[in-house]
């Protein structure tokens, strides 16, 4: 389920909301990944900063999909060398 609702928003561009442990975070999810020891991973944007955080499928609760608030993709550029 989980799954299904952040590919949706990462292909849509949406936001997402949602607990992770007792904080809150709003973020731009970007990748979906299954670590080594089977265990799936979000990667996104926290909103209000440039840092990319890693987040854990097992400690994410209470998913909101922000339609209203779409973004575009921060794509570092990395000068190409002589």
């Amino acid at each position: 389920m989980k799954t299904e609702i952040f590919k949706t928003a990462i292909k849509n561009r949406n936001r997402l909301q949602f607990l992770y442990g007792i904080n809150e975070f709003l973020i731009e999810p970007y990748y979906i990944m299954t670590e080594k020891n089977g265990s799936k991973v979000i990667y996104g944007k926290v909103s209000g900063s440039s840092e990319i955080k890693k987040f854990a499928y097992n400690r994410i609760a209470n998913i909101r999909v922000l339609d209203k608030r779409r973004f575009s993709p921060i794509i570092p550029i990395i000068p190409m060398a002589s």
